[in-house]
C-alpha cells in the first residue's frame, strides 16, 4: 500500500531544487517500475482507460459504503470484495512487465480474470446455500472446481502484483498441506470457510485497510508530503549535513502515513538524495539514509503506515495504547539514524544548505491546516468516538476540505480570460471533482496488492490451522532453542525477514501476526511485545540484503552500488535490530509493568547507548576511532540499551571514558595541526 505514489500533486510552495534533482525526478517512474510492482501496470488510453478508472472509483465508493453500513454475511461481503479485486488486478497488472501494449489484454488474461472473479461472485450469490451444505460441499466436484479456480487466480495475481517471495512460502505450505490432509478438505477450508482466503487478514483489509488507503490517496493530494519536506528543511536544512537530516525527518513524517517503504523512498528520495549528494555524501550513503528513514516511517506513531490500527484490532487493545507503546522504539530508531548522519557529516566536513535557500517557517506555518485530516483521524480513533473506519471516512471529508484553498487558487481564470466569478466557481468545482475522482481511483488501485497479499496471508494461516503446523513449529523452535528465549527470538527474526520480503506494510503485519507472533507468545513473550517484535523485523526486510527493495530503490536514485547501499542502510538502522530484542526480553521499553522513573532511566540510557553504537559503526567521534575503542563503544552502548541499573552504570562508564579520550585526542590533533 502506498499513499505517496507518483501522481498528480496539488501545487504547493517549494524550496529551490537544483538541476540534478530535476533530472533524477524524471527517472522516478522508471525506478518505481523496477523496484515497486505496484507501478508495473498496463497502459490504457482513451475510452478503455476511462472505463478502467471508473470501475476503480466505483470499487472505492462501494468499499466505503460496505465498511460503514453493510450487515451482509462475511462470506458474501468478502467474496464480492475479492471478486472485484481480481477484476481490478488483471485489468492493471500484465503477466510480464516488459511486454505491454497500449489498450491490449491477452486472451488468457481475460479468461483468468473472468473465471477467477466469477468464482468469488458465484460464492457470494450462493453463500447461504453453500454454508448450509457444510462439509458436504467438499464432496461436490463443481464447488471444488470453483474453489480451485478462485485460489489459482489469486495466486497468479499475487505473482504479478506482489512478487515471488511470499508465493514461495505459500507454495511450500500448500504442498505440505496437500500431503497431510485430503485435497477436497484443503480446497473447502481455504476457499469456503473463514479460516482460509477469507481469514482475519482479508477481513481486516476489507473492513479497515481499504478505507485508510483511500484516505491516504486524498491526503496525498492536499500537498502534505511537500509540506513535510519543507518543514524538515526549515528545521534542519542549515545544520551540518543538512540535506541528510532533512531526509530523516521528512521521510519519518511522510512514511508515517505511507504503507510502502519503496514508494516513500523513491518519491521523497527523488528530492532528498540529489541534495545529499550535492552536499558531499557518497551515493551509497545518501540512498541508504533515505531507505532507512523511509522504512522507519512504517514504525513511526501515531499512524505507523496504518498498522497501528490493525495492531489494536489483533491484540484487542485500544489504538491509543499501541501508539503510545510505539513512541520510544521509534524515537530510538530515528535518533540512531540522525546521529549516524551527523557523525558522517562531521567526518566529511560537510556544511548545510544556505539559509536563504530554505523555506521560511513563517510561510510554512500558514499551511499548518494541512495536518487537520491527520489530527481528526488520530483524535477520533484515540478517543473511541467512532469506529476506525468511520473516523477514516470523516478524515477523508476533512482532507477534501483542506484541499479547497489551493484548488480555488489554481482555478482562477488566467489573465485576459473571460468568465469572472462564475468561471472561477465552475473551475473550482470541476478541479475539486477531478481531484476526488483521481483520489478514489488511486485508492482502488492501491488496494489491489494489499488485498492480494492479505489473501495469501489467509492461505498461510489456513494451511497452518488445517494441518496443526502451528503447534509443530512452536515445538520445533522451542526444541531447537533449548528453552532459551534469545535463540527462539533469533529464529523468529529470520522467519519474519524472509516472510516480509517485498510485502506491503499492512499485509506484512497481517502475515506476521498470523504466523510468527503466536510462536513468541507461546514461549512466554508478552503479547504486545511479541506483536511489536514481528512487526519490526517484517518491516526491516525492505533494507536487509539480499532482498532489500527500499535500499535498492534508493541506490537507483543515487546511481550507487545496490549492495553497498543495502549494507549501509542496515548499519544506519541498527536500532531496529537491537531494540526489538530489548523490549521482548524486558517489556519496560514498551511501558509494560514499569513506572515513570524507570521510563526516564530507559530513555536516557538508551539514547546514550545508541550514541555509542552509532559512533562505533561510523568509526568517528570528534576524530577517527581506533578498533579497540569501537569495540568498547559497542559493548558499552549495548549495555546501556539493555534495561537494568547495573548494565546502565557499566555501559555509561565505558561510553563516557571513550568519549572523553576521543575528545582529548581531537584537541591534540587540532593543536598539532
Amino acid at each position: 500500500m502506498s499513499f505517496w505514489k507518483k501522481s498528480e500533486k496539488a501545487p504547493v510552495d517549494t524550496a529551490p531544487v537544483d538541476d540534478t534533482a530535476i533530472g533524477t525526478a524524471a527517472d522516478v517512474e522508471a525506478v518505481m517500475k523496477k523496484y515497486d510492482r505496484e507501478s508495473n501496470t498496463r497502459i490504457w488510453e482513451g475510452r478503455p482507460k476511462l472505463l478502467v478508472r471508473v470501475f476503480m472509483v466505483f470499487f472505492s465508493l462501494w468499499s466505503i459504503y460496505v465498511t460503514l453500513f453493510s450487515t451482509a454475511l462475511p462470506e458474501v461481503r468478502l467474496s464480492l470484495f475479492l471478486g472485484m479485486v481480481l477484476l481490478m488486478g488483471y485489468l492493471n497488472f500484465p503477466a510480464r512487465k516488459n511486454h505491454v501494449k497500449v489498450n491490449s489484454m491477452p486472451w488468457y488474461d481475460i479468461v483468468i480474470m473472468v473465471l477467477g472473479s466469477a468464482a468469488f461472485f458465484y460464492y457470494a450469490a450462493n453463500a447461504q446455500k453453500i454454508i448450509k451444505l457444510s462439509l458436504r460441499a467438499a464432496k461436490d466436484p463443481f464447488l471444488l472446481a470453483i474453489g480451485v479456480i478462485g485460489i489459482i487466480a489469486l495466486i497468479e495475481l499475487c505473482r504479478r502484483s506482489v512478487g515471488l517471495p511470499i508465493l514461495c512460502v505459500v507454495g511450500a505450505l500448500l504442498v505440505y498441506t496437500f500431503t497431510q490432509v485430503q485435497p477436497q478438505l484443503v480446497i473447502y477450508n481455504l476457499f469456503y470457510t473463514t479460516s482460509g482466503v477469507m481469514n482475519t487478514p482479508i477481513n481486516v483489509c476489507a473492513k479497515y485497510i481499504v478505507v485508510f488507503i483511500i484516505f491516504g490517496a486524498f491526503l496525498e493530494r492536499t500537498g502534505i508530503a511537500q509540506f513535510f519536506i519543507d518543514l524538515a528543511n526549515s528545521v534542519a536544512g542549515a545544520s551540518a549535513g543538512g540535506p541528510a537530516k532533512v531526509a530523516v525527518i521528512s521521510s519519518a513524517l511522510c512514511g508515517m502515513v505511507s504503507g510502502s517503504s519503496v514508494g516513500n523512498t523513491v518519491t521523497t528520495g527523488s528530492v532528498t538524495i540529489p541534495m545529499m549528494k550535492k552536499t558531499g555524501y557518497k551515493g551509497e550513503f545518501a540512498g541508504a539514509v533515505e531507505a532507512a528513514a523511509s522504512t522507519g516511517g512504517q514504525i513511526m506513531p501515531p499512524i505507523m503506515g496504518a498498522a497501528a490500527f490493525l495492531m489494536a484490532e489483533y491484540m484487542g487493545v485500544s489504538y491509543a495504547t499501541v501508539a503510545v507503546k510505539a513512541i520510544l522504539p521509534a524515537v530510538l530508531y530515528f535518533t540512531g539514524i540522525y546521529i549516524a548522519v551527523h557523525l558522517e557529516a562531521k567526518k566529511l566536513g560537510l556544511k548545510g544548505i544556505p539559509k536563504d535557500q530554505l523555506p521560511k517557517f513563517g510561510v510554512l506555518i500558514k499551511r499548518i491546516y494541512l495536518l487537520a485530516p491527520l489530527v481528526v483521524l488520530v483524535g477520533m480513533v484515540a478517543t473511541n468516538m467512532k469506529t476506525m473506519q468511520f473516523s477514516a471516512a470523516v478524515a477523508i471529508i476533512v482532507a477534501i476540505a483542506v484541499s479547497i484553498p489551493h484548488t480555488i487558487a489554481d482555478s482562477r481564470p488566467k489573465e485576459g480570460e473571460e468568465g469572472g466569478f462564475l468561471k472561477h466557481a465552475w473551475n473550482t468545482l470541476k478541479n475539486l471533482g477531478i481531484m476526488c475522482f483521481n483520489a478514489l481511483e488511486a485508492g482502488g488501485k492501491g488496494t489491489i496488492t494489499v488485498a492480494v497479499a492479505c489473501a495469501m496471508a489467509g492461505i498461510v494461516a489456513g494451511c497452518i490451522t488445517v494441518t496443526g503446523l502451528a503447534s509443530k513449529l512452536i515445538t520445533a523452535i522451542v526444541t531447537i532453542s533449548g528453552g532459551h528465549a534469545m535463540i527462539a527470538l533469533v529464529l523468529t527474526m529470520l522467519c519474519c525477514i524472509v516472510l516480509g520480503m517485498g510485502v506491503p506494510t499492512t499485509a506484512n503485519y497481517c502475515i506476521m501476526a498470523a504466523t510468527c507472533a503466536p510462536i513468541l507468545i507461546k514461549i512466554g513473550i508478552p503479547t504486545v511485545a511479541a506483536h511489536f517484535f514481528v512487526f519490526y523485523f517484517g518491516i526491516v526486510a525492505d533494507i536487509t540484503p539480499p532482498v532489500a527493495l527500499a535500499a535498492y530503490a534508493g541506490s537507483a536514485i543515487a546511481k550507487a552500488d545496490p549492495m553497498k547501499t543495502g549494507f549501509n542502510a542496515t548499519k544506519l538502522a541498527i536500532a531496529a535490530f537491537i531494540v526489538p530484542y530489548i523490549f521482548a526480553l524486558n517489556p519496560a521499553m514498551l511501558f509494560i509493568d514499569t513506572n515513570a522513573l524507570q521510563v526516564v532511566q530507559i530513555i536516557i540510557s538508551s539514547l546514550i547507548g545508541l550514541l555509542g553504537v552509532a559512533s562505533a559503526l561510523n568509526g568517528f567521534l570528534y576524530c577517527k576511532i581506533n578498533p579497540l575503542f569501537r569495540i568498547l563503544l559497542v559493548a558499552g552502548g549495548l549495555g546501556m540499551m539493555i534495561p537494568g541499573t547495573l548494565t546502565d552504570v557499566i555501559g555509561l562508564a565505558v561510553v563516557a571514558a571513550v568519549v572523553i579520550l576521543q575528545r582529548a585526542a581531537a584537541k591534540r590533533l587540532t593543536v598539532n595541526a
